[in-house]
């Protein structure tokens, strides 16, 4: 497969890129500028994931497109302008969209609270980007043209090993027998990849966590 990846310098691109590589696909890493480094393997190309032309131009000819891209602190509402320009270049384009979002609207299973209403969750440090990425799934949900899915990561995403298992949920934050909701940045790349793959979630919202 040819997948592009937005974001590709970040967390979640560079892995995405890594396990996309490792699978033997035709990755293109997209950066926003030169000095960025991506993973080994990839084609590089640059490009501001907030121009939908840009957008557009980039995925012509790809097969699959990921947009792990996430605003710097303190301009976290850009998100969800972002997020209309992945889509309208998606749409335009004609190629389907991964957009790796936020947990905020997931539905936590002993309180019926959306993620972003529970404090075990969401603290103060982290409402703004929460709120980013509520928003930033309700434009997914208005959007009419576009092939998209939204991935929700758990609560706890960090770096760490490589299983290559993890549970699927759809709208409800997936957690363990103590209570934990968490995964490691290689397992949801795993995920990615796979939905890429073989596509089960086509205009809806899915989420990981560790098996």
């Amino acid at each position: 497969m040819r997948i592009i990846v937005f974001g590709a310098a970040g967390n979640v691109g560079s892995v995405t890129v890594r396990e996309a590589v490792a699978r033997g696909h035709e990755v293109t890493a997209v950066v926003r500028g030169p000095d960025r480094e991506v993973p080994a393997g990839a084609a590089v190309a640059t490009g501001d994931a907030g121009d939908a032309d840009r957008v557009a131009s980039l995925c012509a000819g790809q097969d699959a497109a990921v947009s792990a891209v996430r605003p710097p602190t303190g301009r976290e509402p850009l998100q969800a302008d972002l997020t209309d320009a992945v889509l309208a270049g998606a749409a335009a384009s004609g190629v389907r969209m991964l957009i790796v979002g936020g947990a905020a609207t997931l539905t936590v299973p002993d309180s019926g609270k959306a993620v972003l209403d529970d404090p075990r969750y969401i603290g103060e440090a982290w409402l703004a980007i929460a709120e980013a990425g509520a928003a930033q799934h309700r434009r997914c949900l208005e959007e009419g043209r576009a092939d998209w899915t939204y991935l929700s990561p758990p609560a706890a995403l960090a770096p760490g090993e490589r299983s290559g298992r993890y549970r699927l949920g759809r709208d409800e934050l997936l957690v363990d027998a103590e209570g934990v909701s968490g995964i490691s940045t290689e397992d949801m790349a795993v995920a990615i990849v796979d939905e890429l793959e073989e596509p089960r979630h086509r205009r809806m919202r899915f989420t990981v966590a560790a098996a």
